[in-house]
């Protein structure tokens, strides 16, 4: 099972407040934990939602929003995707992931499967899914 692992923003990473060099050190070695385990796909942070855009789809209609958004706490400032047997397992990696507010703010971290082509049963046929791998390796991304 493929599970996205969704840090929350804080007031301080909305401010562009960087983290410390231990706080890279800290979350490098966590990083290579989940290297060496094997089950880490891709991880990231984001830039400031001052450095973003939301699109609002209303029918035919398109609405550019440019940031930054208000509501830290709904917004995300990094992600992991990784592969773990259950979401158990994967919330026993991420408890002791170092996440870190530079100011001391408390953060938070949601975890969120990711849909698998057999969680939509029939309304997602063979074709559709050969169309998926296909695109998937275009794309140059096997999962």
């Amino acid at each position: 099972m493929r599970f996205m692992v969704i840090t929350k923003a804080t007031a301080e990473s909305e401010a562009g407040v960087l983290p410390a060099t231990e706080d890279f050190d800290r979350m490098g070695k966590f990083l290579e934990e989940l290297v060496d385990a094997g089950v880490l796909l891709a991880a990231e942070g984001l830039q400031s939602s001052a450095k973003s855009a939301r699109i609002y789809f209303d029918g035919d209609k398109r609405t550019v929003v440019d940031g930054p958004f208000t509501e830290t706490k709904e917004l995300i400032a990094g992600f992991f995707l990784v592969e773990m047997k259950s979401l158990e397992e994967c919330v026993e990696w991420f408890k002791r992931c170092p996440v870190q507010s530079p100011g001391g703010e408390a953060q938070n971290i949601e975890i969120r499967r990711v849909f698998e082509a057999e969680d939509f049963g029939e309304n997602f046929t063979a074709e559709q899914q050969q169309a998926v791998d296909k695109r998937r390796a275009k794309a140059g991304g096997e999962n």
